[in-house]
């Protein structure tokens, strides 16, 4: 602390201790009703819809980066002076929860079906209550300042109202049709998955060459599902293969069955991959599928929904992947078996909720047709109305709407919203709305499947605002503002979501903006899964570095669409950043620094304080800039090195030696009104540790609704100041760097005589200089034992030090000479392999580069010991 500047009490501790503070503040927060937006505020909205996580889920990394991003945005807009809304809630998770709650009856020894539907569902409720929305809690232990009284659920009485209304409305515009297709099948679940419940894995299977006919008729075709040729109903190949020309229209018996089946004719086919045949089973492949649709052909199951084989025999009541040898072993003792290829691996679908190979097949079940409304969601973001970040993501949007197929909408669940469709007993069908009385009598009888969970998120944006009634909220927050999320899920969520809206909207987008960030990797890139051992828990770092050091690691990594590499070391640096800032302000505060004294006249500043205020300048709107372009990494980038680089390190140092001038009450001044600043810039990324240090600062009321600073506060830019403070922060580097090659501790003070025109450029800054490079006033009989000369903007500075007295020569020499022989052998080595063509024939470029920099750099720091040792006193 400098002798003269005011000590001032601050209630500050001496170290900033995430866990003894950051729950109590945000309590504060919420309490003081910061989050709860206002309907009937005449400020202009902001309006943001959690992403609802599953009812069953926890806090991991994704969802950490997704909600940085989205608290960073709504406080901000909350301090420009928004009405925002940021709207939590959850998803009920229809598998995800189901299996949860069968699990936990399986250990009390019950299915579902010993319970029945009503119980069962009695039953999910029950959980929920219990165990459910564990991540809403770890949102506040984020900071996330999401308004809790607007908190939604999926299953809520409101939501469930809106999703029988878009249902009944999608059927009464021929929209939603009831038809069999080929869906994803999960025999565990005994359900049909969306694309996104499945999750692909190269598998080591096997692939099988079967010869079905004989002689000039025989074709082979190659499978690694052999089990599934006793549904085959037509062999494929392409219309212009003329290796098939003659088998085109004819028929082969298909082996072990006796059926017989055509040869038909298919683009779908690839002449070029394998025999160029093609077995077709359009009751179990979606391909398939498609070639049986073209050619009429029959579709006939042969699995049912448990994966057994039904109605073929000796293969009867057999399991999929008991059948597949059964059937290998059959065809080979026929003579059938052309080539075997093991292992042979290959793309594998999976359930997500339990990791079950999942079957396609052939089922009835409800579908949208997505058509007229993935045309609707394209032209949204074509014509502007919906903004795409970063830019280049439209394009994969674009190729996922304009090429959408029909979604199946049913899933065969007892949780989830029951479709409102009844059938009677003479085959009637009746679409019921939630104001309609569903039809009764005998006979009569509800839809059993429930929608996929996709179907009601799809509709957040606007059921979640009381929609389909006109309410409060939608009038004014809808549409919302930006939705943030991970790219990802562009198609399966954000699609149905931009599908849905503009439907029941009349042509209003549910978003201004969509900002897609990409995904969380490891420190080498890889993705992180529990089988790697590579997952890095959130909870876990805001236990050991805090919620704003966690933070702020994810948002200098959140550049918009791409993927994000994590390393605990990173946490720790954002660590010790929140405790840079801690440190530099209390001890600012503690030095008088004070924003209730107006900023000096620029007249009446320093050039310090002119060069800093012109960089916080400029640095605030570098921010703005950058956040209403949604980078994120680089505005926290920017921040993190000016408060660090330049308000830390040299503005802090260079106040310390004005508080004891006769312009201290000014620095003072400019140094809280710099940290006022930061502060509210830093806040929507790092809220715990900058309340607390701004309140304490300002003795404001909370930052969460503190105006964002601006730059007509600020003094523009100086030029002639900024050149200035450059060459005097290169004078000291190039000072402290040259005390060091004296051998010379960093804290020992050293006489020094400073002249040449550059420095006589800095002369008013000749006590700052000499404090930051603790250098001591020459006397008379200075004696200059080395020096140096540093150019500047200004001309030349030469630096003259006396270091005789000052070091333990014996012991500097014997330091010189170890790292000269250390310097010597790297010498000798580099030189060797240089010298070795061989190696240089062998060795790629960059390998030889980078070698001849470390000869170039151990040559020079040769040449530097030597001259420090020849200068040493003998």
């Amino acid at each position: 602390m400098t002798e003269n500047a005011p000590q001032q009490h601050t209630d500050l501790p001496n170290a900033w201790n995430p866990a003894d503070e950051e729950a109590d503040l945000y309590q504060r927060w919420v309490d003081a009703g910061y989050f709860t937006a206002d309907a009937s505020s005449d400020k202009p909205p902001f309006t943001i819809v959690l992403p609802p996580p599953n009812v069953t889920g926890s806090l991991h990394m994704g969802h950490a980066l997704n909600h940085t991003v989205m608290d960073a945005l709504t406080r901000r807009r909350r301090m420009q002076g928004y009405e925002v809304l940021w709207l939590p809630g959850m998803d009920h998770a229809g598998i995800a929860t189901q299996n949860v709650v069968e699990r936990q009856l399986a250990n009390e020894g019950l299915s579902r079906h010993d319970l029945g539907r009503e119980r069962f569902v009695e039953r999910v409720w029950e959980w929920k209550a219990e165990y459910g929305g564990k991540i809403l809690d770890q949102m506040r232990r984020l900071g996330d300042g999401v308004d809790w009284s607007r908190e939604r659920f999926t299953m809520d009485e409101t939501l469930s109202r809106a999703v029988q209304t878009m249902f009944k409305k999608l059927y009464d515009d021929d929209l939603i049709y009831r038809a069999e297709r080929i869906i994803n099948w999960c025999p565990r679940c005994h359900t049909a998955l969306s694309d996104i419940e499945v999750e692909h894995s190269d598998d080591d299977g096997e692939l099988v060459s079967i010869r079905y006919g004989e002689g000039d008729n025989a074709i082979v075709v190659a499978t690694t599902r052999a089990e599934t040729m006793l549904g085959d109903t037509a062999v494929a190949v392409h219309p212009e293969d003329k290796r098939y020309a003659h088998l085109i229209g004819t028929e082969v018996e298909l082996p072990l069955t006796g059926r017989r089946i055509p040869i038909v004719a298919d683009e779908h086919v690839d002449p070029a991959f394998g025999t160029g045949a093609v077995k077709v089973t359009p009751a179990h492949d979606p391909n398939d599928f498609e070639i049986g649709r073209r050619h009429n052909l029959p579709m006939l199951s042969i699995m049912d929904e448990r994966a057994a084989i039904t109605a073929h025999g000796p293969f009867e009541g057999m399991d999929r992947f008991e059948a597949r040898p059964a059937v290998v072993a059959a065809l080979r003792e026929q003579g059938r078996i052309v080539a075997e290829k093991r292992p042979y691996v290959h793309a594998v679908g999976h359930c997500s909720r339990c990791d079950t190979v999942v079957e396609p097949r052939l089922s009835l079940q409800w579908w949208v047709n997505v058509e007229p409304l993935a045309r609707a969601a394209g032209d949204a973001v074509r014509d502007g109305r919906t903004q795409v970040h970063p830019p280049e993501l439209a394009k994969r949007y674009f190729d996922w709407v304009d090429n959408m197929h029909d979604w199946t909408i049913s899933r065969q669940l007892w949780w989830g919203h029951r479709i409102p469709v009844w059938y009677g007993p003479d085959g009637e069908t009746v679409c019921v709305g939630p104001d309609e009385q569903p039809p009764s009598g005998e006979g009569w009888y509800q839809d059993p499947d429930v929608l996929d969970t996709w179907f009601s998120s799809g509709l957040w944006p606007f059921s979640t605002m009381g929609w389909p009634e006109n309410s409060a909220d939608l009038a004014k927050f809808y549409p919302t503002s930006v939705l943030s999320t991970g790219y990802d899920i562009l198609f399966f969520w954000v699609a149905r979501m931009m599908m849905f809206g503009v439907y029941a909207m009349d042509e209003v987008q549910p978003f201004d903006h969509i900002y897609l960030h990409g995904l969380i990797r490891d420190a080498s890139g890889k993705k992180m899964s529990k089988s790697r051992g590579n997952v890095i828990d959130p909870l876990d770092w805001m236990d050991r570095f805090g919620a704003d050091a966690t933070r702020f690691t994810l948002a200098r990594g959140a550049n918009p669409g791409s993927d994000m590499a994590l390393a605990e070391e990173w946490a720790a640096g954002s660590r010790n950043f929140c405790t840079k800032l801690w440190n530099a302000t209390r001890f600012a505060i503690m030095n008088g620094a004070t924003v209730a004294t107006p900023l000096p006249a620029v007249e009446d500043l320093t050039e310090a304080d002119r060069w800093i205020l012109g960089r916080l300048s400029t640095v605030v709107s570098e921010v703005d800039e950058l956040l209403e372009d949604f980078q994120f990494a680089k505005a926290t980038n920017a921040l993190y090195h000016f408060t660090w680089d330049e308000l830390c390190d040299w503005y802090l140092e260079l106040a310390k030696v004005q508080f004891s001038g006769d312009r201290a009450e000014g620095t003072r001044a400019v140094l809280g009104h710099a940290l006022d600043t930061v502060l509210r810039l830093l806040h929507p990324f790092i809220p715990f540790v900058t309340e607390r240090l701004w309140t304490t600062l300002t003795g404001g009321e909370s930052l969460v609704v503190a105006q964002w600073p601006g730059v007509a506060a600020l003094p523009a830019a100086d030029p002639a100041a900024n050149a200035r403070i450059t060459d005097v922060q290169k004078l000291v580097t190039e000072i402290r760097r040259f005390r060091s090659d004296q051998g010379l501790k960093p804290g020992q003070r050293v006489t020094t005589r400073l002249s040449g025109p550059g420095f006589a450029e800095l002369a008013g800054h000749e006590e700052a200089i000499r404090a930051l490079a603790r250098l001591g006033d020459p006397g008379d009989d200075f004696a200059a034992t080395a020096s140096i000369e540093v150019a500047l903007a200004g001309g030349a500075a030469t630096v003259e030090v006396d270091t005789s007295g000052t070091i333990d020569v014996a012991a500097e020499r014997k330091r010189l000479q170890k790292d000269l022989a250390v310097a010597e052998k790297e010498l000798k080595q580099t030189e060797g392999k240089l010298g070795n063509q061989a190696f240089l024939d062998k060795a790629p470029a960059d390998v030889v580069d980078k070698i001849r920099g470390r000869r170039d750099t151990a040559a020079a720091d040769i040449e530097r010991i030597t001259a420090r040792l020849d200068s040493l006193p003998a």
